[in-house]
């Protein structure tokens, strides 16, 4: 049996390194070779080749139909980005092809979608994923079958107006505790832009001006969302991926951060082109306010792939860009990092009012901050560590004239 002759059945794509594998985006033209190794002469009726890719959410929800009663509802979804099929071997005659011993490599070749794909991502309950899958047919056997999954990376340039637009706002908030009033707590912050690349720092200016009676402590967090939608219901996963600590800021005093910095760890790029699943990204600055609850000022990201250009020169050639801008999937995380904190510590009590309240069914969110990666697809780079606390020092220390003043000094 041609089962006993085989000994190897491979996918090998064609990659400009060999230590990596291939990345594409869409337009791309994917290609490589099937190899076969043959302990001795053997028949085959055909070899194809089948490219897919899929983006796929699937979760269950118990429910309650009674006292007595309980059923489980299954939410699933999912959109088709590629299906291309090639036919490797197989004579014309519908005979069978005789191959002798030895090795054996059958090239392919096939071009992605110029609509805009996806970029690969895995999920607690939803993936975006690309594959190859062959088929060897022999007669009076069974169907021989081998899958290799590539990595699709949309490129983001960061390097377009919406994305360089300064991002601010401003908030405030009475703080109370058991029907009386300590105080307003007001912060306002800005950041230099909205698009940033893995592994980037962003300044961060704010001021905090704390009217309570009441010392408070100002905090800064990267939040990553991930959303998954099926049958017009939603199931969300929040985790904080960046944590920037202040100073204690003393009752009816003033702080100020002249670009106090936080660092983006390797995470995945934004995913916002998808029907079914988005990845979305948040700096949040927070006013811990013991006794209340907190005050929190969101300013939206959008994590990119392409980096900013110092002098505003551009390349056509995303591959040649891809060299700089796929450095973050190979950073490393210090050994034993400090974890960042839950979800569930930044998330102020009228946020999670209003998440229970909305329109839209919200089944109960995992807050863990654990991002779970599969090993195949290595852009969601789950597989690192929990990024450190990036607290410990302040890369842009005040000079004595610019500490925090008391109002009433």
């Amino acid at each position: 049996m041609i089962f006993d002759k085989l000994r190897k059945f491979d996918i090998v794509f064609d990659s400009p390194e060999i230590d990596s594998p291939p990345v594409f985006s869409s337009g791309d033209v994917v290609s490589g070779r099937v190899v076969l190794d043959l302990s001795g002469e053997s028949r085959v009726d055909s070899l194809k080749l089948h490219a897919e890719g899929f983006a796929k959410v699937h979760w269950t929800e118990s429910r309650s139909a009674g006292s007595s009663t309980a059923y489980t509802q299954n939410y699933s979804d999912e959109v088709e980005y590629l299906n291309r099929r090639e036919v490797l071997l197989q004579a014309d005659n519908g005979e069978v092809t005789v191959l002798p011993a030895g090795r054996h490599e059958f090239p392919f070749s096939f071009q992605l979608p110029e609509e805009t794909l996806v970029t690969s991502f895995e999920g607690k309950h939803g993936s975006i994923r690309y594959w190859v899958k062959v088929k060897l047919h022999r007669p009076w056997a069974t169907v021989k079958k081998i899958k290799k999954e590539f990595t699709v990376i949309e490129p983001i340039d960061i390097n377009t107006p919406a994305l360089l637009a300064p991002q601010a706002g401003t908030k405030d908030k009475m703080a109370r505790a058991w029907y009386r009033n300590f105080g307003q707590v007001s912060v306002t912050a800005k950041i230099d832009r909205k698009g940033y690349t893995p592994g980037e720092v962003i300044p961060v200016f704010a001021e905090f001006d704390n009217a309570t009676s009441r010392s408070v402590v100002p905090k800064a967090y990267i939040t990553q969302t991930q959303t998954f939608i099926a049958r017009g219901t939603m199931k969300q996963k929040r985790s904080v991926v960046g944590t920037l600590c202040g100073d204690i800021v003393g009752a009816r005093c003033r702080e100020t951060w002249h670009g106090r910095a936080i660092k983006i760890p390797p995470v995945g790029p934004s995913i916002l082109q998808c029907r079914i699943i988005k990845v979305e990204y948040m700096l949040k600055v927070c006013v811990d306010v013991p006794g209340t609850s907190k005050l929190c000022l969101e300013l939206p990201l959008v994590i990119g792939t392409i980096p900013l250009h110092p002098f505003g020169s551009r390349t056509s050639s995303v591959s040649s860009q891809y060299s700089v801008n796929l450095e973050w999937l190979r950073m490393a995380i210090p050994e034993q990092p400090e974890p960042p904190p839950d979800y569930s510590s930044v998330v102020t009590e009228e946020e999670a009012e209003q998440r229970n309240n909305t329109v839209v069914p919200q089944p109960a969110e995992d807050l863990s901050g654990i991002q779970e990666r599969p090993l195949m697809a290595f852009v969601q780079e789950f597989r690192f560590r929990p990024p450190p606390v990036y607290c410990e020092i302040d890369p842009n220390p005040q000079p004595i004239n610019m500490r925090p003043r008391c109002m009433t000094c």
